[in-house]
This record gives C-alpha cells, structure tokens and sequence, in this order.
C-alpha cells in the first residue's frame, strides 16, 4: 500500500517542473541572485492578488511578523494581544520585540481568537491585536478591527496560512496595518525554502519595514537604525511567481477536497468536522483538521494504515516553557488546551484524489469503531 502524505510537494513540483525549471534557470543566467527583478515583480503580483497598495518581500514568515511590530514601534513595556493556539512564531516575534504576549482564548468552533474575550484584556500597556488565520480560515477581523479603533490599538494579521481566505470579498492581509504571510514549503502558496512578505496599505509603514529588512537602511551604506538582514531572494521569488498563477486553482481544488470530506465523514460518531465558514467568509483550507477523543490511538490506526495526520498544535504557546515566567495556568485557556488535545489534522492538498480521501475516511471510520464502547 503506497504511503498518503499530509502533503504532497513532490506531484505539485512535477505538475509545474517545466516552468520551474525554466523560471530558476534564467535566475542562474542573470547572474542576479539577492533583491533582484523578481522579487520586485513578485511583490508587485502578490500585491495586486492581495489587493494591497504594498508588499514588502522578506525571508520569512516569522520575520514578517517581527519587522511588521518593530515597524510599528512596539517594543519593550508595551502588550500584544494574541492567541495561544498558534505555531510559536506569533509570540516569539511579540518576544523578539521585547513586547510582553497577553493571551486570548479561542472560539472553540472556529479555533480564532475569540473577539468577546479581547476587551477584558486590554491594559494601558496594550498596543496591538494580533489575530491569526489558523488553519486556514479567516479570523473575525470586523468585529477585531471595531475593537482596536474603539481602544486606538494596531492590528497585525498572521497570514501565514491563510493566503486568498476572505472576508466580505477582502483577503486576509488587508484590514490590519500590517498582513504577515509566510511561504514555507508546506504552505498553500509555498517555495523551495522559506519566504515570507508584508502587507500594508500604507506607504510609510512599508518604507520602514522596507528599510528594517536591509540592515536598517534606506539608502546602501547608510544606516539609520537598527535593521536586520531579512531580503528574500531572486531564485525563490521566481518560484513564487510561478506558483502564484496557479495558486486560485489550488484554493479551489482544496475547498472541493474539503467539502468532499464533510460528506464522507458525516454522521460519523466520535469526530467532530471543521465548522462551516460564516457568512460571506471564504477559508482556503490549509488544514482540514478534525477533532478526535483518544487522538493518540486514532492517529496510529491512521499511521498503520501508511495515512499520515499531524497534530497542530499539541501544546497551547501559554503553558509552553518559553512562557512560563508570563504565570499561564493550566486550565486558564480552556478551549484552546482541549483544542489542544482534539485536534488531528488529515491529507489535505490539491492533487488529493477522491480515491485517497475515500481510503482516510474508512480508515478513520476504522480507528473510530474500534475504540467506540460495546
């Protein structure tokens, strides 16, 4: 029995190998290999798909999130609102800044940061809200925004999995000050490294982030402030160029394949399926991420059948170690620590076949059955 990966980047790379190949190669004969033409062109695509006025091109998705806050001023003393049911970038780049994590729980239904719990955690320390687009399904970003014009708060998007997900027709990346996207391989838009971009509608605040990713400098040699080494290079942009005409295409196929998994998975006892979007909200699905009992043993059903499910996240960032000093209990968050213990996330990519999601879904029906009482 062949093996079904969570992902599959080897079928996407041979689907587009003709392009790819040829796009990388006349960034070899160029001889142009750090902030070059397509990194310039590429952050005018994305901007325009986006449907932002700017694009800052960086080398990751983390040091999005990071340049994104320090582009804002926020630092040492002041406080970030965000959610603990994350990938640890989100509050490491809150850390980096010297800013302080004030966690939020989530919407059990949704797995965002639930906006009727921001208000009682706003400080006059607070300076921003940072919400994420977890699994690939946009956060509430209307009633988020109310908030933080209501408190005179900044707001930071997380994009990072959330690329085409939409709210009212606006992408992800477009209400905040700042939309921080990542390009990890994995990602629904992914290249052959790490990558990653902000979005911004105004031009200020792009010129700093601009100037931050080159050393802190506006103009070559001269450095104004502090800045780091975050440019994204010439081979990947031209790979994201790519990929990002196919990129709607994906967003579909992955919309299908998780439809098509409500239906082979409905009524099934014991699981609990990913919530409808909300009105007028499109998700793009970069997981499709159940929630399970005795995840453990499913997932290793799941495993002997050669299917592979990850667990995203396991341990919630308010009881992880790099936070203990922040004084998280356990039992403060509890939606997202039963979250924490629920949730399996399956194959999901656009290449997946009805034939692969039919074999997951016995196989999970399988693992279910069997640890159902007699």
């Amino acid at each position: 029995m062949t093996a079904l990966p969570i992902v599959d980047l080897t079928t996407q790379y041979e689907t587009l190998a003709t392009e790819i190949d040829a796009a990388v190669k006349s960034v070899f004969k160029s001889g142009h290999y750090i902030m070059g033409p397509n990194v310039a062109a590429f952050e005018r695509e994305i901007a325009e798909y986006v449907g932002t006025p700017c694009a800052i091109a960086v080398n990751s998705g983390t040091d999005a999130l990071h340049l994104a806050l320090r582009s804002l001023g926020i630092g040492p003393g002041d406080e970030v609102i965000t959610t603990p049911f994350t990938f640890a970038a989100t509050s490491e780049a809150i850390g980096i800044v010297g800013a302080t994590p004030v966690f939020v729980d989530i919407d059990p239904e949704t797995y965002n940061l639930d906006p009727l719990k921001i208000e009682a955690a706003i400080t006059h320390r607070t300076r921003a809200i940072l919400p994420v687009h977890l699994y690939g399904r946009p956060a509430p970003m209307l009633p988020i925004m109310a908030i933080a014009r209501a408190a005179r708060l900044f707001v930071v998007e997380d994009c990072a999995q959330a690329i085409g997900a939409r709210i009212d027709g606006r992408q992800a990346g477009t209400f905040g000050d700042f939309g921080c996207f990542s390009f990890f391989p994995s990602k629904n838009l992914g290249c052959y490294g790490d990558g990653g971009l902000l979005t911004t509608a105004s031009e200020e605040l792009a010129e700093r982030a601009r100037m931050l990713r080159v050393h802190g400098s506006a103009i070559k040699y001269t450095h104004t402030t502090l800045g780091i080494n975050s440019r994204l290079d010439e081979v990947q942009a031209a790979i994201l160029r790519v990929k990002l005409r196919h990129l709607d295409g994906w967003t579909s196929a992955r919309r299908v394949a998780a439809s098509r998994y409500d239906g082979l998975l409905a009524g099934v006892p014991r699981i609990t399926t990913p919530a409808a979007d909300g009105q007028n909200e499109r998700s793009v699905f970069h997981q499709y991420t159940v929630r399970v009992n005795d995840r453990a043993a499913v997932q290793a059903s799941l495993a002997k059948a050669q299917i592979q499910s990850m667990v995203y996240y396991p341990i919630p960032l308010h009881l992880q170690h790099v936070h203990a000093e922040l004084g998280y209990a356990q039992g403060s968050m509890p939606h997202s620590e039963r979250a924490a213990q629920e949730v399996l996330s399956l194959p999901i990519f656009p290449e997946l076949s009805t034939a692969d999601q039919v074999r997951v879904a016995v196989a999970l029906q399988d693992a279910l059955a069997v640890l159902e009482p007699a």
